[in-house]
C-alpha cells in the first residue's frame, strides 16, 4: 500500500494470499508539512511522494515503506486518525459481510492504483479498512519493520473476534488463514506464527476520553520511548499516557491522531 489506504502497483503479493491479516496502516491528516515534520522528529521517518497527488506521502524507515499519509481530513471532512487495513480477496464481499453483521460502511469500496479499498466501522464504532489487490512491495519486510502490531480496544473481545472473524475469514478452513487464540486475557491473531493483532475488552462507548472508547490502536516499535515522548511534546504533540520510565506511551500528533510507541527488544 502507498498512502491513504492505497497499495503499490509494484507489489510482490496480493491480498488474497494473506487474507484476514493487517496489510497496511494509514493516517488521515490536515497539514502535510506539519505531519511530516512531526513524524520525522518523533519516529525518524523519511518521506517520498506517491502517484495519488500532492497531499499523499509514504513514510520510510531504512528504505522500507512503513505507513501512508493522506492530508485530506479537512477536505473530506473526516477525523484525523490512524487506521489499520486488512487484506481481503474481495472488498465488496467484506463490506457486505460487515454490514450484515451490524457494522457500518463508511467509504467505498473505491478503486485506487493497484486495487480497491473501503472503510468500515464495527458494531462498537471502531474504524478499520479493507484492501483488495496488490500489497506493498516487500510486504514481509513491511510487516516486520512497521507496526509492532495493531490492537483493538473494544467492549467485548470475544464478540469483536466473532465479528472480525466472520468479516475477514479468520480461523476458516482455507489454507493460509489467520489463527485466533486467547492469551493473557486477550484475543490474539497470528499469521504464519507471527502475532499481527490483539483484541481486548474494557472499552467504554460513552467515555469522554477517546483512548477509552472502542478503537484500533497502531503500535510502532522504537528504541527509546521517553525520547519519542519528548520529541512529540517539542513538535506540537501530546503524551496522553506513559511516564518517563515506561516501555509504552500513547501519543497524539498535532492533529489529535493517536498512536502508541512500544519499546523494542
Amino acid at each position: 500500500m502507498n498512502s491513504g489506504g492505497t497499495l503499490s502497483a509494484a507489489g510482490e503479493a496480493v491480498s488474497s494470499e494473506v487474507f484476514g491479516a493487517p496489510c497496511w496502516v494509514s493516517l488521515t491528516a490536515r497539514d502535510l508539512r506539519v505531519t511530516q515534520d512531526f513524524y520525522r522528529a518523533v519516529l525518524g521517518w523519511q518521506w517520498r511522494p506517491v502517484g495519488l497527488g500532492d497531499q499523499f506521502r509514504t513514510a520510510l524507515v531504512g528504505g522500507v515503506p512503513v505507513a501512508g499519509v493522506a492530508a485530506v481530513a479537512s477536505t473530506w471532512q473526516i477525523a484525523a486518525a490512524w487506521t489499520p487495513y486488512f487484506a481481503v480477496p474481495d472488498a465488496d464481499e467484506a463490506v457486505s459481510r460487515g454490514q450484515e453483521r451490524g457494522g457500518t460502511p463508511a467509504v467505498g469500496p473505491i478503486s485506487l492504483p493497484g486495487g480497491r479499498a473501503a472503510l468500515l466501522a464495527d458494531r462498537d464504532g471502531a474504524v478499520f479498512g479493507v484492501w483488495e489487490g496488490q500489497l506493498v512491495a516487500g510486504w514481509e519486510k513491511w510487516r516486520r519493520a512497521a507496526p509492532a502490531f495493531v490492537r483493538l480496544h473494544t467492549r467485548d473481545a470475544f464478540d469483536a473476534a466473532i465479528f472480525y472473524g466472520q468479516v475477514l475469514d479468520w480461523a476458516s478452513e482455507r489454507p493460509g488463514h489467520c489463527e485466533v487464540g486467547y492469551e493473557e486475557n486477550e484475543v490474539v491473531l497470528r499469521n504464519e506464527g507471527d502475532v499481527v493483532a490483539r483484541i481486548f475488552s474494557g472499552a467504554l462507548g460513552s467515555a469522554p476520553d477517546p483512548t477509552l472508547r472502542p478503537h484500533w490502536e497502531i503500535h510502532f516499535t522504537v528504541s527509546d520511548v521517553a525520547a519519542c515522548v519528548r520529541a512529540a511534546r517539542d513538535n506540537g504533540g501530546t503524551a496522553l499516557h506513559g511516564g518517563p520510565n515506561t516501555r509504552e506511551a500513547v501519543i497524539a500528533d498535532p492533529d489529535g491522531a493517536h498512536f502508541t510507541v512500544t519499546a523494542g527488544g
